[in-house]
C-alpha cells in the first residue's frame, strides 16, 4: 500500500513540475521577490501532499530563531524534501545549485525563473567567486540565500567536508547564517522510491554572527551546530 501511495505521489510531483514550470516561464516580467513567492506554491503543495499521501510528516523548532532577514541558511542535505520544506519557513528564498540541474526539461525551467546562483562545482575559485558576486546581488535586494555547505546530498550517518564558499559569502555581506539541521534523509534518501512514514525533525540553529569574522571561523561555528544537532535527533550513527 506505501508503494502504491509513493507512486501516487511521485506522479502528483511531476505533473505539478511541468505544470508550475510552464506557467513559470509566464512570471519572467514580474520582479524577482514576486516570481518566488508564486513559484514557492510547488514546494508547500508537494510536502504537504506528501504528508496526506505517504504520511511523511514534519516537526519543526526554533522557528524564533529566524531573523527579520535578508541571511543566510546553512541547511543539512539529505534529500529533496528540505528543498521544498524551507520554502514553508523561510522568507522568499533562491539557492545555490549545481549548474546540471538547469539543463532538467521542465525542473530547470522553473528554477532559472528564481534565478538560483547555479555553479560548475569543478570551477574551484571560480566557483566561490560566482556564489560571492551573485549571492551579494540577491541579498541586496531582501532575498535570502540557501547554502547546503556539503555541496551536495549525503546519506544519514556520513559525514563529508563543509565547502568555504558560502561562509565567504557570509564574512563578505555581515550577514548572519541561519543553521538548519534535519533528518529527511531517513525517509526520503536520494534515490529511493518507496518513501518512509514517520515525522522529520527540523531545528532552525540560533544565528551565527558574522560580522568582522574570517570565514573558517563562521564555517567551524556552522559544522559545530549542525553535526552536534544531528547527533541528537538521527537515528542513524554518524561515522567515526
Amino acid at each position: 500500500m506505501q508503494a502504491i501511495r509513493c507512486f501516487l505521489f511521485h506522479l502528483f510531483m511531476a505533473i505539478t513540475t511541468v505544470v508550475v514550470a510552464t506557467f513559470a516561464v509566464l512570471l519572467i516580467v514580474f520582479p524577482l521577490r514576486t516570481r518566488i513567492r508564486i513559484i514557492r506554491v510547488y514546494g508547500v503543495i508537494n510536502v504537504h501532499v506528501l504528508k496526506w499521501l505517504c504520511g511523511v510528516r514534519w516537526q519543526i523548532e526554533g522557528t524564533e530563531n529566524i531573523p527579520a532577514g535578508p541571511a543566510i541558511i546553512f541547511s543539512k542535505h539529505q534529500s529533496t524534501w528540505e528543498t521544498m520544506a524551507l520554502q514553508l519557513v523561510f522568507p522568499p528564498q533562491t539557492f545555490v545549485v549545481k549548474k546540471e540541474l538547469m539543463r532538467i526539461p521542465f525542473f530547470g525551467w522553473g528554477l532559472a525563473v528564481m534565478k538560483p546562483i547555479a555553479i560548475d562545482r569543478k570551477a574551484g575559485r571560480k566557483a566561490v567567486e560566482q556564489v560571492v558576486e551573485q549571492g551579494l546581488d540577491r541579498l541586496r535586494r531582501g532575498i535570502w540565500v540557501v547554502i547546503f555547505p556539503e555541496g551536495t546530498r549525503v546519506p544519514p550517518g556520513k559525514r563529508i567536508r563543509y565547502r568555504l564558499g558560502g561562509a565567504i559569502l557570509a564574512a563578505r555581506s555581515g550577514l548572519p547564517v541561519v543553521p538548519v539541521a534535519h533528518n529527511a534523509g531517513e525517509f526520503w534518501r536520494k534515490g529511493q522510491f518507496v518513501l518512509r512514514a514517520g515525522t522529520i525533525r527540523m531545528i532552525i540553529g540560533p544565528p551565527i554572527p558574522t560580522a568582522g569574522r574570517k570565514p573558517e571561523e563562521i564555517l567551524a561555528d556552522a559544522e559545530d551546530w549542525i553535526e552536534s544537532t544531528m547527533a541528537k535527533i538521527s537515528r542513524i550513527p554518524a561515522e567515526s
